[in-house]
């Protein structure tokens, strides 16, 4: 068997093995032994699951202000604790944010917005009156000191 089709089977059986393989056959300049067809499918999920964390992230920072701003009934006992996880998530956000992301980001604003508008919609059982559109900017979103 050659180096590939070992490659291909280890790859089936223990990804984080045929990772270290790869990343070493690779190291060495023996990229006509690579698992190519792999490869690319662990860059595309990669690349996928960087979009679904800053996606996810965003999605909480917009929950917690709809819920700091607008959930009045609950808002003394609750304002530091989202306030908090406010930060706390941008702080993640920062960390992982990159241009195309932040472009990613932009262009599913509205998406992220409505996932994010039916959560606090069920969570405060339908009482709360939330704004049908976004009221805040990516940039107001993505700004640490930002509170509404």
């Amino acid at each position: 068997m050659n180096v590939l089709t070992n490659l291909q089977q280890l790859y089936a059986t223990d990804d984080y093995l045929w990772l270290l393989a790869t990343i070493d056959l690779l190291k060495q300049g023996r990229f006509d032994e690579v698992d190519l067809e792999n490869l690319i499918q662990e860059l595309q999920d990669l690349g996928s699951e960087k979009k679904n964390a800053v996606k996810s992230l965003l999605e909480q920072v917009i929950r917690h202000l709809l819920l700091l701003q607008f959930w009045t009934e609950e808002s003394e006992r609750n304002y530091y604790h989202w306030q908090s996880e406010i930060l706390g998530f941008r702080y993640q956000l920062e960390d992982r944010l990159t241009t195309n992301l932040r472009n990613y980001l932009a262009n599913e604003m509205d998406n992220i917005y409505n996932r994010a508008l039916k959560y606090v919609q069920i969570k405060t059982k339908f009482k709360v009156d939330f704004p049908a559109e976004c009221p805040y900017t990516l940039e107001q979103l993505l700004d640490i000191d930002y509170l509404g």
